[in-house]
């Protein structure tokens, strides 16, 4: 359906030019999947929008190649024969679905143009009964009502549904989607893949998944191609890059991936940095950052070219000792353990952060007065406790509270209700220079780093800027600034640059040395891994497990991603809509859930193994959350759940000891079958 074959994209910068994409060669079969999977920067989006002309940027020096669909050439076409095309032949499912959405324009009227532009005889009726029936088919409930509304009143996951919607509805040969399930909740993304399979089938379209989720291509795709330095490195079918890689990129990204489905160890994080596209290296370009190619001149003088290897191809002088990397484990590595590594304790150690019956509540203002109609319940009556040296992961569904009650802590949202003690002070009663103590002792890193870092000061400056508030003389500062970077893995020679000037995870090992700055005793960390690559991720995560050993430092760690919580969590507690619905350790709660919305959360997690994957049962979670500002009576959780009855809804369960653990079920002693048999 679609061949991409010698791609060059050329940008021209003041550093001189960058060759972003280095001959990207691929093929597209109708009625498959491909995954095309890198880090960032590798070239995977570039590639794309450049075959379909979708590149504006004033610094775009040279597009080369051919982008073949069907029999012709996109890069050939006109533009007004190549904007015939687009949305007619081959369709794209961008990243930010919102951001892709007019936002003054009705959602139905954007389907109905995509429709109409390309078939002018179609009447409005016709296209809005057509439209109706394409939101029904991709889950939108009451597709005739939300035809008529606007994007705002969608959620992410609803959009994303629209934008698939809009794709699918001229049918397609080729369908591109681009990071669709980036940020979004486990729940919600096991229903958009679905919705990808759906489209596929509907369509007869061969689809291009790009993204750097391993477990989202091991679940979807059938062929993959991995991406480094501007080119596919390595293509093969999914099971044999997954079990048998031939590249030692491919190896490397595989061995740095947390796992749902394995016990927690230590990662394996790629070294170093991706080439710099300005000054790529003559060899090889992941030469530089390869164990095989240490000492072996071949490596860095000659480049390879994909070989035929194994039914697939590989772009490595020694494919055969690429699969070997998969197996390795780093020196200092210990068996893995269902259970963290801690000391055991006989009496509960004392708590740093304890959190009793916080509520927090937000007015809903309507009329001339902007009086307060209705309050949002986003934090209603929630307890945990996190000592030091020990790593609670707060998880949930997004809008189930998890933010609000993480700046709960540092009273950067003011509670309504409850007491927060940080090492025996309570947050909410404090002044303004006690608080300023506290915030000392408790420090939070943000989603994003880069928003959260001035972009005007320097990375040291940054850093140094707690410092500079307690009134550390400037001498000194400078001296903890540079021990700071060598701690978080960072070089003293760079505190001068800019935080534009470096990659994200670079970008997150300054907040972090930020929030380190002040010898906090509490780290909040507000989904600090979410936006990066796996690479970066394993580094990340590795970096904090060694500075809690270090300094028994307690974490809050805030995550949608559940194969993360489980590898550096000692304690688990589930949110969903304001309360804690489950809570225990990680073997507890992983192993033995007795919540539906836990187990429904960790049934919605894609495998990255794709061995076995046509019989693995997942059944995703359906619907949309509540509102919070008219929760449900009872148990908060019935109108999603399968095994609800009368008593959900007449009475809340209360969170109690079950098995180990904390779980607020009626039907938590018995399995989902037992219920459902009983209830018949």
């Amino acid at each position: 359906m679609l061949s991409l074959r010698d791609l060059v994209v050329e940008f021209g910068t003041p550093l001189g030019v960058v060759r972003a994409v280095d001959g990207m060669t691929y093929d597209v079969v109708g009625g498959e999947t491909l995954g095309v999977v890198g880090e960032t920067g590798s070239g995977k989006s570039v590639s794309v929008l450049a075959a379909l002309g979708l590149l504006s940027s004033p610094n775009l020096r040279r597009v080369t190649g051919q982008a073949v669909l069907g029999d012709v050439d996109l890069l050939a076409l006109p533009q007004p024969e190549l904007r015939r095309r687009l949305g007619r032949d081959v369709a794209v499912i961008f990243q930010d679905a919102i951001s892709a959405l007019n936002p003054v324009q009705r959602v139905g009227q954007q389907i109905a143009e995509a429709l109409r532009v390309h078939d002018r005889a179609l009447s409005a009726a016709a296209a809005r009964a057509r439209v109706v029936e394409l939101l029904g088919m991709v889950g939108v409930p009451h597709p005739a009502t939300r035809y008529d509304q606007y994007p705002h009143q969608f959620s992410g996951g609803m959009c994303q549904r629209v934008m698939i919607a809009m794709a699918i509805a001229n049918r397609p040969k080729v369908l591109i989607a681009d990071e669709p399930t980036t940020a979004l909740d486990v729940s919600v993304q096991a229903q958009i893949l679905d919705l990808l399979r759906v489209a596929r089938q509907e369509t007869g379209a061969g689809v291009v998944l790009i993204t750097h989720d391993l477990g989202v291509v091991a679940e979807t795709a059938d062929r993959v191609g991995v991406t480094y330095g501007g080119r596919i490195v390595e293509s093969g079918d999914v099971t044999q890059i997954f079990t048998r890689p031939r590249h030692p990129y491919t190896a490397a990204l595989l061995g740095a991936l947390p796992r749902l489905d394995s016990a927690s160890h230590r990662l394996l994080p790629i070294p170093g940095q991706p080439p710099d596209p300005s000054e790529p290296p003559p060899g090889c370009a992941f030469a530089p950052r390869c164990p095989i190619s240490r000492g072996r001149t071949v490596c860095t003088e000659v480049r390879p070219e994909p070989v035929a290897t194994g039914g697939g191809a590989s772009a490595c002088h020694f494919p055969d000792e690429a699969a070997s990397l998969l197996a390795a484990k780093p020196d200092d590595d210990s068996e893995p353990d269902s259970e963290p590594a801690v000391e055991p304790r006989d009496e509960p150690a004392d708590a740093v952060l304890d959190v009793r019956d916080a509520v927090a509540r937000f007015p809903v203002r309507s009329g001339v007065f902007a009086r307060a109609s209705a309050w949002v319940h986003a934090v209603d009556g929630v307890s945990l406790r996190v000592p030091a040296g020990r790593t609670l992961g707060l998880v949930g569904e997004s809008g189930c509270g998890k933010t609000t009650l993480a700046r709960l802590v540092l009273r950067l949202v003011e509670p309504t209700a409850g007491k927060i003690l940080v090492d025996g002070d309570d947050v909410g009663r404090a002044g303004r220079s006690q608080l300023r103590r506290i915030r000392r002792r408790a420090q939070m890193v943000f989603q994003d780093p880069y928003a959260s870092l001035n972009p005007r000061l320097s990375v040291g400056d940054n850093v140094a800027e707690p410092l500079r508030l307690q009134g550390v003389p400037q001498g000194q500062r400078r001296s903890q600034v540079a021990e700071l970077f060598t701690r978080v893995g960072l070089r003293t020679e760079h505190a001068d640059r800019l935080p534009a000037e470096f990659s994200g995870g670079q970008r997150q090992r300054v907040a972090i040395a930020r929030a380190l700055a002040s010898r906090p005793g509490l780290l909040i960390l507000d989904e600090p891994v979410s936006a990066l690559d796996v690479s970066v991720q394993a580094q990340v995560l590795n970096l904090l497990a060694d500075l809690q050993r270090e300094t028994a430092m307690a974490y809050l760690f805030v995550s949608h991603d559940l194969a993360v919580i489980r590898q550096v969590a000692d304690e688990v507690a589930v949110m969903y809509l304001g309360r804690i619905v489950e809570s225990g350790s990680v073997r507890r709660v992983y192993e033995d859930p007795r919540h539906p919305y836990t187990r429904a959360l960790l049934a919605s997690v894609p495998v990255p193994d794709p061995v076995g994957r046509a019989g693995r049962q997942r059944v995703p979670l359906g619907g949309d959350v509540p509102s919070p500002v008219n929760p449900p009576s009872g148990c908060r959780f019935r109108t999603r759940c399968p095994i609800a009855t009368d008593l959900c809804a007449e009475e809340e369960p209360p969170l109690r000891l079950v098995a180990g653990g904390h779980t607020a079920c009626h039907f938590a002693e018995r399995t989902a079958g037992q219920v459902l048999e009983a209830r018949s």
